[in-house]
């Protein structure tokens, strides 16, 4: 058999039930905030990062057209027989010589020139001339472009390495005196060689400025707040879009460059690329680099994430206040439920949890309401109200069923007690005369008085008393009894409330069960006690009939009882415990003498005298 599975939720109030309905509403859409932020950054990455792979590789092949521009016109100076006329010799008249180095200079102002408004490249050809023979030539650089004889005290420091290249091409950062001033520059540095005879060297060819040359190719292309550099194959910045960078080395990822230096035969084997490009995307930049294997040189675009970002981070922002207006949308929705379904119910759940069967019954909340809240919280109202009134319906009917008990009760007494004492006047009157006769109508007035008590059915104790005391005194009158009554009744209990015509059977039975044959011997006596809240009556004779106790218990506590026993005492037991509950009334017991003892256990409650 299954058994009943507990809903956790049910653990909780409907105010913490309400708040983890709201928490389970808006924490899918923070998930679904981040997870689409963090897609939409990475597919913003890569589709950049693809953009800029294809980017890097055209302006790598501007770079290496630039560059080989360069060298193309470094050829054409070197193989242009001006060029190779000028070799330092002491045959040549000084004008003739002169007619040579002007030749040159010129040729050299002329590919110097700016082409489309880009920036000069200028060219500069240093001859070695040990034995000055070109004496009217400059010795140091003072022009951005010109013929430079140096000997062996002035010779360039990259001079000898220029020559051991054998006319290959190469770029470097070198040093050079322009004017007074020395300024370091990227070169394009080529040995010229003797075209009529291989092995010698006429001097170097040197194109300046190549780094202002490769910026402007960089410039070209607008990364968002990211770096281009140009570097060598030792990582050598030899052009960049920050200014000073030239001959710092460049800080790459180790993973960037190993990813440069692995080759695809398969990829190479079909596609004649020279560069070899790699991209890498880390938490700070994303890199692209462009690799030209023939030269080692490389081109690497670094881009800032948050630059990048820029854009994204607005649309970010403006999600983000999105989110922010829904969650305030979601509070002042969640308010409003609240205060329009879950106030109410908490008032009715508080009603129900305080409700006692009998209480007033409030005025009904939100009655206006025609939703199912208010239809619900009338409905309970209207329950506990007709609840009530079944209940005061029931009480009503109660006391109106114990009155009428009660007065039956009454009417089973008088009669009875009044025909006796009516008869015992008569025969009284007869034997005696009139005077004891009027002393037993007296008492019996009393009797007839307290019995009536004007309707009501609790007396005070005094008037119980001379009740009894009245019926005590015509049966002595009557029957010329001996025995003695005494009384002993304090003063702080004679204003207790008691059921009337209690005290007179239960002296009745003393006397006709009891001392009704000892004479004088004969003894009744009448006590009260208080205790606390309670009052205890007993009415104690001294007879030599032993009682029996349990039948007189029978008689006053089973529900059917034997009648014929005699039915005063359990009228008695019934009264009490009718008007005051079933933890007072009437009980027997034998006394440690000999003789019978009745006690009356009732409630201290006082009612005023009469005025």
């Amino acid at each position: 058999m299954r058994g009943n599975s507990i809903n956790p939720l049910t653990r909780l109030n409907m105010k913490q039930q309400l708040v983890l309905l709201f928490l389970g509403m808006v924490s899918p859409v923070f998930l679904l905030h981040w997870y689409g932020n963090y897609q939409a950054e990475n597919l913003l990455k890569n589709h950049v990062t693809n953009a800029y792979v294809e980017l890097i590789k055209q302006n790598h092949t501007i770079i290496n057209r630039d560059i080989e521009t360069v060298n193309k016109v470094t050829a054409t100076i070197i193989q242009n027989p001006t060029t190779q006329r000028l070799v330092p010799s002491g045959k040549d008249a000084v004008i003739e010589r002169v007619r040579k180095f002007d030749s040159v200079d010129r040729m050299l102002n002329s590919y110097s020139i700016p082409v489309n408004g880009g920036e000069a490249v200028y060219y500069s050809l240093y001859i070695y001339d040990p034995n000055d023979y070109y004496f009217f030539a400059p010795k140091r650089q003072i022009m951005q472009t010109g013929v430079y004889f140096f000997s062996d005290k002035t010779k360039p420091a990259w001079f000898d390495y220029a020559i051991s290249k054998r006319g290959s091409g190469y770029m470097d950062i070198i040093e050079y005196n322009f004017g007074l001033a020395k300024i370091n520059t990227l070169a394009y540095i080529r040995a010229v060689g003797n075209v009529n005879n291989g092995k010698e060297f006429l001097g170097v060819l040197i194109a300046t400025r190549m780094d202002i040359k490769l910026a402007e190719s960089l410039r070209s292309v607008s990364l968002p707040g990211g770096v281009i550099s140009y570097a060598d194959s030792g990582n050598r910045i030899l052009s960049s879009t920050v200014p000073g960078q030239n001959g710092k080395l460049l800080e790459l990822p180790e993973d960037l460059l190993y990813g440069l230096s692995i080759r695809n035969p398969k990829k190479e084997a079909f596609l004649e690329d020279p560069f070899r490009t790699h991209e890498m995307i880390t938490s700070d930049s994303i890199y692209i680099a462009s690799q030209n294997d023939a030269i080692g040189h490389k081109l690497v675009y670094q881009i800032p994430v948050q630059s990048l970002l820029k854009q994204q981070n607005e649309l970010k922002r403006i999600i983000q206040l999105i989110t922010v207006a829904y969650m305030l949308l979601g509070s002042v929705i969640m308010v409003y439920f609240w205060r329009s379904l879950m106030t109410p119910l908490q008032k009715l759940a508080q009603f129900v949890r305080t409700y006692e069967p009998g209480k007033l019954v409030p005025e009904t909340p939100s009655k206006r309401r025609r939703d199912e809240v208010g239809v619900l919280m009338s409905a309970m109202y209207d329950m506990a109200r007709r609840l009530n009134a079944l209940i005061h319906y029931k009480y009503n009917m109660d006391l109106k069923a114990k009155e009428s008990q009660l007065q039956l009760l009454y009417q089973q007494i008088n009669p009875h007690l009044l025909y006796n004492t009516l008869e015992s006047i008569y025969w009284k009157s007869t034997l005696e005369g009139n005077t004891e006769s009027a002393e037993m109508i007296k008492e019996l007035s009393k009797l007839m008085k307290i019995g009536l008590s004007r309707g009501r059915e609790l007396i005070r104790l005094e008037e119980e008393l001379e009740h009894a005391n009245a019926y005590v005194n015509l049966q002595q009158m009557r029957y010329s009894y001996e025995f003695k009554v005494i009384w002993n009744i304090p003063d702080s209990v004679k204003m207790i409330r008691i059921p009337k015509i209690s005290l007179q059977p239960l002296i009745e039975n003393a006397i006709i069960h009891g001392v009704k044959l000892m004479g004088d011997d004969g003894e009744i006596r009448i006590s009260a006690a208080l205790e606390g809240e309670r009052v205890t009556i007993k009415v104690e004779d001294n007879g030599y009939k032993e009682a029996n106790i349990v039948a007189i218990d029978q008689l006053l506590n089973d529900e059917k009882a034997d009648h014929r026993l005699g039915y005063g005492i359990r009228n008695i037991h019934q009264r009490i415990q009718l008007h005051f509950g079933n933890m007072f009334g009437l009980s027997y017991r034998k006394r440690e003498e000999d003789g019978t003892a009745a006690i009356i256990i009732l409630p201290a409650t006082y009612e005023e005298p009469l005025a």
